[in-house]
């Protein structure tokens, strides 16, 4: 019987949301100390902990793991200029955080119970 690629979906969602979490933790060094900086550091911070929580086994993780880059996508598209290409990458990365969350989501509400 084939493996099911859902366990490495959910474990390449949980990378992305922790390389993206400590990008924005880490911009703190490289960008002027505003009010914008810091809100993106504590977001960074909730996506560390989202994707750390993405190498468990909760529900409840990859539903957060939808809705968080969902809501930060939408508000990024509202907000920032649509050219530069630094937030187009993090819209991406938002985006396949939530196919990848939402496909792993699919699949374990759907499965049948032992």
């Amino acid at each position: 019987m084939p493996k099911s690629p859902f366990p490495l979906l959910r474990n390449l969602a949980a990378i992305l949301m922790i390389l993206s979490g400590s990008t924005l933790v880490a911009a703190l060094w490289l960008r002027e100390l505003t009010g914008a900086a810091v809100i993106d550091a504590l977001l960074g911070a909730v996506y560390l902990i989202i994707g750390i929580g993405l190498f468990g086994q909760s529900r409840f993780t990859l539903f957060m793991a939808m809705v968080v880059p969902a809501a930060t996508a939408w508000y990024l598209s509202r907000t920032l200029p649509q050219a530069d290409p630094v937030y187009n990458a993090r819209f991406a990365i938002d985006a396949l955080v939530v196919l990848f969350s939402a496909l792993v989501l699919w699949q374990v509400r759907n499965e049948p119970g032992d």
